[in-house]
C-alpha cells in the first residue's frame, strides 16, 4: 500500500509541475505542440517598436521635449509640449539636418525628400516636414499630438538625426499667398529647436 501511495503522489507532483512555464522548458514534449501559441517572439516585438525624442531649446525663453513613437512601419506619433510661446498658433516643422552648431538656423530647410511645395499635413502635396501648427494657450504653454505617415523612425527616410523646430508665427500652411507660403509657411523666425534621436523603448 505504501508504494501504491508513494507512486500516486509522485504521479501529481509531475502532473503539478506540467501546469508551470519552467516545465515547459525543461519538458517541451510533455505537451503538444500547439498547446501553446505566440503570434510572435517577444524579441520581435520590442524590435518592432522605436522610440526617438527631441529636447527642444533655443535663444528665445521657449522651451519643450517631442517623443516620436512608431510601431511596425505604422505612422509616427509624435506628442509635444512646450512653453514659453506667445498664445496662439506656431509653425512646427521637422528640418533637413540635426546642425545646431548655429543654433536653429542651421538646421536647414524643411525636410523635404520628395521635392515638394510647402503644404498642411493632410495635403498631397507638402514637405515630410510639414507638421502644422502647435497652438499655445494664454500660459504659453502648447500640447499636441500628431500622427504623421511621413517622418518615420527607420528606413531610407528615417528622421533621426534631423531636427525639430518650433517658429515665431503661424503656419499659413500654404495658403497665404506670401512670398514664403510656398516654402516655409511664413512661420517666421526659429525660436526653439532640438534634434531628434533614438532613446529606449
Amino acid at each position: 500500500m505504501q508504494e501504491v501511495a508513494m507512486a500516486a503522489m509522485a504521479a501529481h507532483t509531475v502532473l503539478s509541475a506540467a501546469s508551470s512555464p519552467f516545465h515547459l522548458l525543461l519538458f517541451p514534449s510533455a505537451f503538444p505542440t500547439n498547446s501553446i501559441t505566440l503570434s510572435k517572439p517577444l524579441t520581435a516585438i520590442a524590435a518592432d517598436t522605436k522610440k526617438a525624442v527631441a529636447v527642444l531649446k533655443g535663444s528665445s525663453p521657449v522651451e519643450g521635449i517631442a517623443t516620436l513613437t512608431q510601431q511596425l512601419n505604422g505612422p509616427t506619433t509624435v506628442n509635444v509640449r512646450v512653453t514659453g510661446l506667445a498664445p496662439g498658433p506656431h509653425g512646427f516643422h521637422l528640418h533637413e539636418y540635426g546642425d545646431t552648431t548655429k543654433g536653429c538656423v542651421s538646421t536647414g530647410p524643411h525636410f523635404n525628400p520628395n521635392k515638394l511645395k510647402h503644404g498642411a499635413p493632410g495635403d498631397k502635396i507638402r514637405h515630410a516636414g510639414d507638421l502644422g501648427n502647435i497652438v499655445a494657450n494664454a500660459d504659453g504653454v502648447a500640447e499636441a499630438t500628431i500622427v504623421d505617415n511621413q517622418i518615420p523612425l527607420i528606413g531610407p527616410n528615417s528622421v533621426v538625426g534631423r531636427a525639430l523646430v518650433v517658429h515665431e508665427l503661424e503656419d499659413d500652411l500654404g495658403k497665404g499667398g506670401k512670398e514664403l507660403s510656398l516654402s516655409t509657411g511664413n512661420a517666421g523666425g526659429r525660436l526653439a529647436c532640438g534634434v531628434v534621436g533614438l532613446t529606449p523603448v
